[in-house]
């Protein structure tokens, strides 16, 4: 610390009172003792005036009333945005303020809370504090909380000033709760005891069993399981205009955060039909008070003694993590619903199946366990046991009485789940069941199942809409199966995908392909469908070292001209000096690459192993070359055909074949990459066909001819039907297949024709050079094959030189 720093300290402590002073440092170290220091550096800046500021903050409080201190980065503070407070302990505080600042949509970078025990005067002056120790040892006195909440360097004024206005909101509101939890304890202990003497007394319009049950029930909750938020007590009264029942709530009874004055209108769901003992639901507004989650409602039909059901007695709450973990067995109603679907199904309770359907019901949400009858628990169970062995992905739907959501209960295949399913199939079940909203709750754990649990919000719930204006969500069994097999394509995998595509190949075997869709990179499985990989696998598969593959296609959806060409390559990689100028003499330019590589395991057969590449160039073809070429549209002869590998083989010869051909050639070294190439897209040539104009352009050179090559290459691009008029008078006169003089005759008047039609004199002097070597050619080798019919690797033709 330097000069400066300690008389600053100094002069800061001399403004507090004496009995502090001395105090300093160990409030200050009890202030940080349960924040690890390294991570409070990375999330604050100007930590060293946190504990001063929240100390002068603290110095004046009267008890029952919250400090609370918002800092702006630019204030001054040196603490930067940050909001502080001081306020008597509460339960539920440090919950109900974080889920408020994430409704408001504040990120948090920390959170700093300790708690003392202070000591104040008459005017709420601090006179002492010290750390408030759980095993009761620390000092006496008034309990408080002093929260200090960092939040995100970048957060906006106008964020700030929500959270200046919502923060003391909510502090005023688990107070509220707080102070009514006893008397929702009691009012909950006392109905429990009245459930009890009714069932006893046997004048209550429910069953004995019924009664005990729900008694039951709500000292469970009691103890540990539901964390109390609120409750009222409602009365039924018959609508004279309308002639319905509705429910009216009594003010007086209104506790925690029912009470008219909490802030949050949790659309209670009182106006019903008939009226269980038990109702048990899910609420649709998440409570201000505790976690940002939706809360449960427990309502309990009220009735007079001589069993007239009057009204109701509505508690509300959040259902602790005990709760969660609870065995159903032990849970009163519950147990009984659980036995019941169990027996019903045929099972006894301790054989292998029964316990296997009561670890399925075990892991079921809680708040779908509540609210699910025993006949429901059965179906959804037995289904379930079934899903694992198949492979399934199965859905289960209930609406919720009153319209307001549809539970969505997905089981599938633990490897199925991954983030991007679950947001393809929330997409799906908000869209298809016409809801606002969703949330979800996702179990993953050492079974073959993932289970995921949907809430799906409906608009009539969002909007206050009626029922009777907006048609209710179909839960109806053909649209679930109809909603299943879209969630069941949604979770499928690639690999999944694959195999049901070499499932009905005849050309691999499922286990060729199974070490393939091992090796295929997941760039690859992102980019390429299962479809596409079969006929890839198949290409790989008769691939060898230093060896190469090619495929030419146009996505469907690509812009004019847009093709792409994927190499495959046996052994190590190539760079793409080496793929460049082949592509680009055959007249594409390469717009971008993209690689995969595989590592292959050499199969227990003997199968192919090693390394293998692909590469996918994507490619574009000029429009003018598109116009001028003779094929009619090279961007359909190039759509992705949708053939399986299968037919590979198959494919129509055209302009993918002397592609791919031309670009062998050129690797293996057969034919040079020059601009002649081009001729392959725009005379529709065969690359060995482009090297008899290529012998002749050479030749022009060799006997002095005064135009170059360059120029040569252009005209003949310029006039591909000319090119391709050369090349069919060339076979007619040396094809020994389809040798004719008089089809010879015929071409040489159309080309005469046709280069008369040519107006630039060079582009005249050019082709009629070219023509007279045809012409003056006795005898070539070019249709000369080997015993294997192979032709030569190069091309000769003996001219006359006086012609």
């Amino acid at each position: 610390m330097t000069v400066s720093s300690e008389l600053s300290s100094a002069a800061w402590a001399a403004g507090l009172p004496q009995s502090l002073r001395g105090e300093l440092a160990t409030l200050e170290e009890a202030y940080f003792r349960h924040v690890d220091a390294g991570d409070v550096d990375c999330a604050i800046t100007g930590i060293t005036q946190i504990f001063r500021r929240h100390l002068e903050l603290a110095m004046m409080r009267r008890p029952g009333r919250a400090l609370v201190r918002v800092y702006h980065p630019d204030d001054g503070s040196g603490i930067g945005a940050a909001v502080q407070i001081v306020t008597d302990d509460m339960p539920l505080l440090v919950e109900s303020i974080s889920s408020s600042l994430s409704r408001i949509g504040v990120s948090v970078s920390e959170i700093i809370h300790p708690i003392f025990e202070v000591e104040r005067d008459g005017q709420g002056q601090l006179t002492h504090a010290a750390a408030h120790e759980v095993d009761g040892t620390g000092a006496a006195g008034l309990r408080e909380s002093w929260m200090h909440v960092q939040l995100h360097p970048s957060t906006s004024a106008a964020l700030l000033a929500k959270v200046e206005s919502a923060v003391p909101d909510v502090v005023d509101d688990v107070r509220q709760v707080i102070g009514d939890t006893e008397a929702i304890e009691d009012v909950q202990s006392k109905l429990a005891d009245d459930l009890d003497l009714a069932a006893q007394s046997g004048s209550a319009p429910f069953q004995p069993a019924e009664l005990t049950d729900t008694a039951n029930l709500l000292r469970w909750l009691a103890g540990g399981n539901f964390t109390l938020l609120g409750y009222a007590r409602y009365r039924l009264n018959t609508d004279s205009d309308q002639g319905r029942e509705t429910s009216t709530v009594l003010p007086a009874t209104c506790l925690g955060v029912l009470r008219p004055d909490v802030g949050t209108d949790f659309h209670v769901p009182v106006n019903g039909g008939d009226r269980p003992l038990l109702t048990l639901t899910q609420g649709l507004v998440p409570a201000t008070v505790h976690r940002a989650v939706y809360p449960y409602f427990v309502s309990v039909a009220d009735f007079e003694a001589d069993g007239t059901v009057v009204g109701e007695h509505l508690f509300i709450g959040v259902f602790t993590v005990t709760a969660v973990h609870e065995n159903v067995l032990d849970i009163p109603v519950i147990e009984r619903r659980v036995r019941s679907a169990i027996e019903e199904s045929g099972f006894d309770l301790d054989s292998f199946s029964g316990q296997a359907m009561l670890e399925v019901i075990q892991s079921f949400p809680r708040t779908e366990l509540f609210s699910a009858d025993g006949e429901t628990l059965r179906r959804t169970a037995t289904a379930v046991l079934g899903v694992s062995l198949r492979r399934q992905v199965r859905l289960f739907l209930r609406a919720d009485t009153y319209g307001r959501y549809v539970a969505c209960l997905v089981y599938l295949p633990r490897d199925r789940y991954t983030t991007s399913s679950r947001l393809e199939m929330q997409e799906i079940l908000v869209r298809e069941l016409g809801g606002v909203s969703i949330d979800y709750s996702a179990r993953v754990g050492e079974s073959d199942l993932a289970r995921v649990y949907f809430t799906v919000r409906m608009p009539e719930a969002e909007h206050g809409v009626s029922r009777r204006t907006t048609p209710a969500a179909d839960t109806s069994e053909p649209n679930r199966l109809r909603l299943q097999n879209l969630l069941a394509e949604a979770s499928r995998t690639w690999d999944d995908r694959l195999n049901d595509e070499v499932s009905t190949s005849t050309v691999l075997d499922p286990a060729v392909v199974q070490r393939y869709a091992e090796a295929f990179p997941e760039g690859y499985k992102q980019d390429f469908a299962a479809a596409r990989a079969l006929a890839d696998i198949v290409r790989l598969e008769r691939l060898r070292d230093g060896r190469i593959d090619q495929y030419l296609y146009r996505k469907p959806d690509s812009a004019p001209g847009s093709w792409r060409f994927t190499l495959y390559v046996g052994g190590s990689g190539i760079s793409l000096s080496q793929v460049l100028p082949l592509l680009q003499s055959l007249g594409v330019e390469v717009v971008d690459e993209r690689p995969y590589q595989l590592e292959l395991e050499t199969a227990a057969d003997g199968g192919t192993g090693g390394e293998r590449w692909i590469y996918d160039f994507g490619l574009l073809a000029r429009p003018e070359l598109l116009r001028s070429s003779l094929d009619r549209d090279l961007d359909a002869e190039l759509l992705e055909s949708s053939k399986r590998a299968d037919v590979l083989e198959a494919e129509v010869r055209g302009l993918r074949e002397r592609f791919v051909e031309a670009f062998e050639a050129m690797w293996y070294g057969r034919a040079e990459a020059d601009g002649l190439n081009e001729l392959v897209l725009r005379g529709r040539l065969p690359w060995r066909a482009v090297s008899i104009l290529r012998t002749y352009a050479k030749y022009l050179q060799q006997a002095g001819f005064p135009y170059s090559q360059a120029n040569i290459c252009r005209v003949l691009l310029t006039y591909p039907d000319i090119a391709r008029l050369f090349v069919d008078l060339f076979a007619a006169r040396f094809d020994p297949d389809t040798v004719s003089p008089e089809h010879a005759e015929e071409l040489e008047i159309r080309v005469r024709g046709r280069i008369d039609e040519v107006v630039s004199l060079d582009a005249d002097r050019i082709l009629r050079a070219i023509l007279g070597l045809i012409k003056a050619t006795l005898r070539t080798n070019y249709y000369v094959t080997d015993v294997e019919g192979k032709p030569r690797d190069f091309v000769s033709v003996k001219v006359e030189p006086r012609e």
